[in-house]
This record gives structure tokens, C-alpha cells and sequence, in this order.
């Protein structure tokens, strides 16, 4: 009996999904990979650039231009397919028209008899997310957004610079929505072990001006590359792969990404970005931080306009 491989099904073949795949094969993350795009030469030719590359990676991962059906053999599908939202366009529509793309994507997908773990990365993530979940009919913790994997990262690495501390001896989260209403838990981020704010406060080389510039540059940090390379897909790729790595490894690691609250932090019925442990299985544990009297209303408020967007766009399309 040949032994069982994994396969990551990437659907859409743009500049996140192409990031994220090459972030894959350059990783040697899964031994089989496919991608799916409704421009199929895009597709093959990313398939092809990806192939030549083989000789120079850490393992011969199978790359290949494929179809929805090879989804019933995958172990994780990622969606990155979707339209950007432009000047014209209101928050709104674009959330319509990627929920409408979404729901055709996974209803192929669920056709093909997949039963793996969704990874969406596609734009408003939370609300696609949710979306997704209702549209496969898949459990919950088998459904993961990419939430705040990639705010945390940027909070982590300008708390760095401005530390001149290696990141991976800061531990932090930003949590709630992708978007404009998320939040830095500062009350428990961490340098060394010694709280965030403490340090701060006791050390006048530092001032909390400087922190509160940090969070909203991290909030605006899209906005910030956009204007010097048009989009951000690489970071959002690395990403991706280290919470694909995560599942398949089993690994047991714990990552912001959008999670389905079931009354974790006092909320239900919502998929937002929050710290959680990460395995084969998929999300198998939220992990609840405790955060301070301002850090709970700022996630409230960032549930709210979530729920608030949510109900305009689910009448109808979730049945």
C-alpha cells in the first residue's frame, strides 16, 4: 500500500496564492500541490515556474495545474480568490461579491467529496470565513481564516525594531477583526518574559507615544505597501505556509488566526482573529488572554461592526 502524502489544493492563482505557494514548495511544507484558478494558463504557468525551481528546493514536491475533483484528495484547500476593493467601491460590495465567489468555490469544492481543512485567506477574512463555514457544512475548528496571523507578525516586527530585541523574544497578539477595528492586547505582550508596558513605564528611552504609533502604523501597514508596490502578498504567503506547516506537522503551535467564538471572550456566532492552538486536526483549543477593561471593549466594538456588515450580507445567501 503506497504510503498517504499530503496535498494542499490552492484555489486562485494570484499574488497571495502564488506567494503561498512558493513559500510551500520552498519550505518542502506538503508533498503534493495544486492549483486551481478560473484562468487556467495562469494556473499551469505558475505550476510550470514553480516545477523549474524543484532542483533548488528542499524536496521534489508534485506541482500541478488541476481541476476542482482533485480537492477530494487534499488534506487542506486554501482560498485565496476574490476581488480587491477599489476607490469606488464601498466596504460592502466587495464583501458581496467575495461572498458570492466564495460560496461557488466551496460548493465545487465540497462536490468533489472533500473532507480536509479550509484555510481562507480571501478579503474581509472574518466574514469570508464565516461564510465558508456555513457554505461547506464542515465543523467549525475544520474552518480557519488567516485572521490576524499577519498583524501580529507586523506588531512583532516593528516592536523589535524599536527594541532592537529578536522578534522571537517578543510574544504578543493583535486580535479582532483584519481591518481597521483590530486591536494590540498590549497589557500582555511581552519582551524577554517582562510585560510590554512595565518596561515602558520604567525605562525613559521609551514612551508609550511611541507604542501607540506602532499599533497604528501595524493597522495601516496594507495601506503603507500598497502605495509603494500596489498589494501585499508576500508576508500574507509566509504566513499561510507557516499555518499550513502547523496542521500538517501536527505542530501544536499557537496562532492568531480567525476562529469561530462560541463564547470564548464572552462573544458567540463570529469568526475573529484570536490566539489558538493549531494541529492536525485543525483548531483544536482557543486560547482565551486576559485582557484588560479597554482591551474587552475595543474587541466588542470590533465584533460589532463585523455582526453589523454580516447581517447585511447573509439574508438569504447562507440557506
Amino acid at each position: 500500500m503506497a504510503n498517504k502524502v499530503n496535498r494542499v489544493a490552492v484555489i486562485g492563482t494570484g499574488f497571495v496564492g502564488s506567494s503561498y505557494a512558493y513559500a510551500l514548495v520552498n519550505q518542502a511544507i506538503t508533498e503534493e500541490l495544486v492549483l486551481i484558478d478560473m484562468n487556467r494558463e495562469k494556473a499551469e504557468g505558475e505550476a510550470m515556474d514553480l516545477n523549474h525551481g524543484k532542483l533548488f528546493s528542499p524536496s521534489s514536491t508534485k506541482v500541478w495545474q488541476g481541476e476542482y475533483r482533485d480537492c477530494k484528495d487534499a488534506d487542506i484547500v486554501c482560498i485565496t480568490a476574490g476581488v480587491s476593493q477599489s476607490e469606488e467601491e464601498t466596504r460592502l460590495t466587495v464583501v458581496e461579491k467575495n461572498t458570492k465567489i466564495v460560496k461557488t468555490i466551496v460548493e465545487k469544492v465540497m462536490e468533489s467529496g472533500f473532507d480536509g481543512i479550509f484555510i481562507i485567506a480571501t478579503n474581509p477574512v472574518d466574514i469570508i470565513t464565516y461564510a465558508t463555514w456555513k457554505f461547506s457544512g464542515l465543523p467549525k475548528e475544520r474552518i480557519i481564516g488567516s485572521g490576524t496571523l499577519l498583524d501580529t507578525a507586523r506588531y512583532l516586527f516593528m516592536l523589535g525594531e524599536y527594541f532592537n530585541v529578536d522578534v522571537r523574544n517578543i510574544n504578543g497578539y493583535v486580535i479582532g477583526e483584519h481591518g481597521d477595528s483590530q486591536l494590540a492586547a498590549l497589557s500582555t505582550t511581552t519582551i524577554g518574559g517582562k510585560l510590554l508596558l512595565d518596561i515602558v513605564n520604567s525605562d525613559s528611552n521609551y514612551n508609550r507615544k511611541d507604542i501607540e504609533n506602532i499599533v497604528v502604523n501595524v493597522r495601516d501597514a496594507a495601506i503603507h505597501i500598497a502605495e509603494r508596490k500596489g498589494s501585499t502578498y508576500y508576508g500574507i504567503g509566509i504566513g499561510l505556509a507557516k499555518l499550513t506547516k502547523a496542521i500538517l506537522k501536527n505542530e501544536n503551535i499557537i496562532l492568531p488566526v480567525s476562529a469561530y467564538l462560541d463564547g470564548e471572550y464572552g462573544h458567540h456566532d463570529i469568526y475573529v482573529g484570536v490566539p489558538s492552538i493549531i494541529n492536525r486536526q485543525g483548531l483544536r483549543e482557543i486560547m482565551e488572554i486576559d485582557l484588560n477593561t479597554d482591551e474587552k471593549e475595543k474587541l466588542a466594538a470590533s465584533i460589532n461592526i463585523l455582526k453589523a456588515v454580516m447581517e447585511q450580507v447573509f439574508i438569504g445567501n447562507t440557506k
